[in-house]
């Protein structure tokens, strides 16, 4: 079966021509399907196109078929059922984070887009799954003449008040945040003596949402307890352990809560994390939260259609791994998020200017640097070993040798990862388009504000640029 889905991706120019032979011919036979009846026409074509498609692309049948928007590659064979394109997790080998023997979908999807003609049109983000057509004939559809669209929908002008992290980051300064996890405590103690580290010293202060798919205390209440001791987090939602009905709901709640600020994630994989044994949701993607938010934010409205009293205000961001495959098409996967209503990106550890510079220059070539703040992640941990120990065990994180040889060979492994920690800061902010760092490390919290500190990062008071 895998074979045959390579294969598809390799003539995917002639599926796709075939395709939209038979699109443009279906229509015809819609007087036949309303003699015979569309529960008969349904009847009669479903087993056909289950064979047919679960042949060639091993098609599960989600009745919505999008083949000819991604590469003659069926998305419902992603292991986080991702609708727009690659999660951050993708092996440098281009494996899938969940299954590592398995080529990732998407960027098979990507080859295969690439073979077909209009490879360079617009990708605009596909609608969430609509879980009653499961099992149905999209070929019904076609001959009906509903053809699945994708959203090409324009961002309305911003409405409501902003609040103090959008305004840092439309203030053009540089600005910093700086990522803590919720504690694996009731008591709320010990998170506010962590976070008030960096008073002063950050933008936000990122709560992690089952980061690795470790269980701590939610995130949305995390943020909250922050909110209520005078600190601005930036709450993550994850869609791993969640559907539409219950994001929704979280993002009212949240925003009741006094929460503005949210990083919209798809989240991590939970085989690698304490609970392997839980059932992973994935209802929708990023790219489909983020649209979530933004209806419900700008149209007062649930996804349903359903009005709201009051809207949520919220400052909406999103996450991009620069260094994982497929690396050339990484800002198209930008795009799409900032399309769907991204205002602030965060991306995966940067280690590697090198790897990193190209990105940087696609995006200003697209100018998405002025439709977006980015904001570049940076971190340390304590030993060489540790970081060795992540990149090679944590999906989407590079480091280059050549770092890792420099750290473990300091008498003072910690000291010798801040100074490079600490100079990759400064190359970064000289890099055009890069509007902040946030900066990460699990559990080390004093070493991450002594950097912010020793690196002349502004503090809030100050609000000056770097290097000025």
């Amino acid at each position: 079966m895998e074979a045959l889905r390579h294969w598809s991706v390799r003539h995917a120019r002639g599926l796709k021509r075939l395709y939209d032979a038979c699109a443009r011919t279906a229509p015809y036979f819609a007087p036949l399907m309303r003699q015979i009846g569309p529960a008969r026409t349904e009847r009669l074509l479903a087993p056909l196109e289950r064979a047919t498609k679960g042949f060639l692309f091993d098609c599960k049948m989600c009745g919505q078929c999008v083949l000819s928007s991604t590469g003659m590659t069926c998305p419902t064979n992603c292991a986080k059922q991702m609708r727009n394109g690659p999660c951050g997790g993708v092996r440098p080998d281009g494996g899938c984070e969940v299954v590592p023997a398995m080529r990732c979908v998407w960027v098979e999807a990507t080859e295969g887009r690439k073979r077909i003609a209009n490879a360079n049109a617009e990708s605009f983000p596909l609608p969430p799954i609509d879980h009653r057509q499961h099992q149905r004939s999209s070929w019904v559809r076609v001959i009906g003449g509903e053809l699945p669209q994708p959203i090409a929908e324009r961002r309305p002008p911003r409405a409501g008040d902003m609040h103090a992290f959008e305004r840092a980051c439309r203030s053009g300064r540089f600005v910093v945040t700086v990522e803590v996890a919720p504690p694996d405590s009731a008591d709320p103690a010990a998170l506010v003596e962590r976070a008030s580290r960096f008073k002063g010293l950050v933008d936000a202060i990122n709560i992690t949402d089952g980061a690795g798919g470790n269980c701590h205390m939610s995130s949305v209440a995390a943020s909250a307890v922050l909110v209520a001791n005078g600190l601005t987090p930036v709450w993550q939602i994850a869609c791993r352990d969640r559907n539409r009905i219950a994001i929704q709901g979280e993002l009212l709640g949240a925003a009741a809560l006094g929460i503005r600020n949210v990083l919209c994630l798809t989240g991590d994989d939970v085989s690698q994390g304490d609970h392997p044994e839980a059932k992973p949701v994935f209802d929708l993607d990023s790219v489909s939260l983020l649209r979530v938010a933004r209806t419900m934010r700008d149209r007062a409205a649930f996804t349903s259609g359903r009005k709201l009293e009051t809207p949520p205000n919220l400052f909406l961001g999103a996450t991009v791994n620069p260094f994982a495959p497929p690396q050339r098409d990484r800002v198209a996967n930008l795009a799409m998020k900032v399309e769907a209503g991204a205002q602030f990106i965060q991306t995966q550890f940067c280690f590697d200017i090198g790897a990193f510079a190209p990105f940087m220059r696609e995006v200003r070539e697209r100018e998405l640097h002025k439709r977006c703040t980015i904001i570049v992640g940076v971190g340390i941990l304590s030993t060489a070993k540790a970081l060795r120990w992540m990149a090679e065990h944590v999906p989407g994180v590079h480091i280059p040798e050549s770092v890792l040889v420099r750290i473990g060979s300091a008498a003072d492994q910690k000291a010798e990862g801040k100074r490079v920690l600490i100079e990759m800061i400064h190359r970064l902010a000289d890099i055009e388009g890069v509007a902040g760092v946030h900066l990460m490390g699990h559990k080390n919290e004093r070493v991450l504000a002594e950097t912010i500190v020793e690196a002349g990062l502004p503090t809030q008071a100050e609000a000056q640029p770097l290097h000025a």
